[in-house]
């Protein structure tokens, strides 16, 4: 048998409250080997495409422009060439220090792409696309991206 109710016809419950799930995420293999690394020996790992050999940090499983996997692990340095960045200057509660500071695209000497990480020490009006920069490791890591602090104008 089937019964067709209408709308007005179903009573409504609602019930507040909160459902708790706990959950562990993972950056998956290559984030996973590239974070650990950084905390473990203050050393930057790249991936290298056996097909176009461009060394893409932090590590992808698949090279963008290839499509080919990337197994071989390649280490990178930990200086490179500031190719972009962002002054902050005002404040909000999700931003890793005070202001002011800067967002930079890094690209690491031995590293043939940029990646974005926080750019602290000296006067942030003084920072110019082409300036060497080198990362400043944390003394007590905790396994995170973090564990390079920030990178500083050298």
């Amino acid at each position: 048998m089937v019964v067709n109710m209408r709308e007005e016809e179903m009573e409504k419950k609602i019930f507040k409250g909160r459902i708790k799930v706990p959950y562990k995420h993972t950056a998956g293999p290559y984030v996973e080997k590239f974070i650990t690394e950084i905390g473990k020996k203050n050393k930057i790992w790249g991936v290298r495409c056996p097909k176009c050999k461009k060394v893409v940090v932090p590590p992808k499983m698949i090279c963008f422009e290839c499509f080919e996997k990337m197994e071989e692990w390649v280490e990178v340095g930990p200086q490179g060439t500031l190719e972009g960045f962002t002054v902050v200057t005002h404040e909000t509660p999700v931003m890793p220090l005070k202001p002011p500071f800067a967002y930079g695209i890094i690209k690491l000497d031995g590293a043939d792409t940029g990646f974005v990480h926080v750019i602290k020490e000296g006067d942030p009006e003084k920072l110019k696309v082409g300036m060497r920069v080198g990362a400043v490791f944390k003394e007590k890591p905790r396994k995170r991206i973090l564990d390079i602090e920030y990178f500083k104008p050298i």
